[in-house]
């Protein structure tokens, strides 16, 4: 009678030994599994400059009209400023809402940089190819005073996977000589095309977003270049 149960316990020895190799198998996997990370710079294949964006601009202190030519002797200097985002977009994960106003950080999908910089080097490169431009403070300039700076509050940035993303910003363009600014805020509210869970469509309206904020203040800055520049004198 022996036989039967040590085949027996041959048997369950040698499904338990199968089970902790699945287990350890799908551990490996699980801990193979790496972030995936995004950028908002142009050069994707969404997103890119120039798309028509359904987005509303309001101009507090002024409305530019046309991007103008820029100088083709010398670069036009600009210096974008460090952006303000909400404290809870403040990090590296990218934050998607729920239908029920839930905020949830994405581990496993990530800005290449933490918001803030994503957004002002974005932004940057935008406002430097459209304006034919340099960025002093992206380029380390610190030696040279800037024509124009531009500062963004990034007021709301919401993002719902599969279905839309809306944002507001504000903006300011400051004449440097004689502190001539131009303000404005642009508000979007963009569908998501891809379906699912799929952060790649939140990525793309996102990048969108950025694209018309440039347009909005390389209008205001070209506006600003074609009014004279009125410096006051002491007596």
């Amino acid at each position: 009678m022996k036989g039967p149960h040590i085949l027996t316990r041959r048997l369950r020895a040698a499904m338990f030994a199968t089970a902790c190799a699945g287990t350890l198998l799908l551990g490996a996997c699980a801990s193979s599994s790496e972030p995936r990370y995004y950028s908002l710079a142009p050069g994707g294949e969404a997103g890119a400059a120039g798309a028509a964006l359904p987005a509303t601009v309001v101009a507090r202190t002024g409305t530019a009209s046309a991007a103008g030519s820029p100088s083709a002797t010398q670069p036009l200097w600009i210096e974008v400023a460090p952006a303000r985002v909400p404290e809870r977009l403040n990090r590296q994960q990218i934050v998607v809402a729920g239908a029920d106003g839930s905020v949830t950080p994405l581990d496993m999908a990530r800005w290449s940089a933490p918001l803030p910089d994503e957004w002002r080097d974005a932004l940057s490169q935008r406002l430097q190819i459209v304006l034919g431009a340099v960025d002093v403070y992206q380029q380390g300039l610190s030696d040279v005073q800037p024509l124009y700076r531009i500062t963004t509050d990034v007021v709301r940035l919401d993002a719902q996977p599969g279905a839309r993303v809306g944002a507001t910003v504000n903006w300011t363009v400051r004449r440097l000589p004689d502190g001539r600014t131009l303000a404005g805020r642009t508000q979007a509210e963009l569908p998501v095309a891809s379906g699912g869970h799929d952060i790649g469509g939140v990525v793309a309206a996102m990048r969108q977003v950025v694209d018309d904020t440039a347009g909005q203040i390389a209008a205001a800055v070209a506006s600003l270049r074609q009014e004279p520049t009125t410096v006051s004198r002491k007596p």
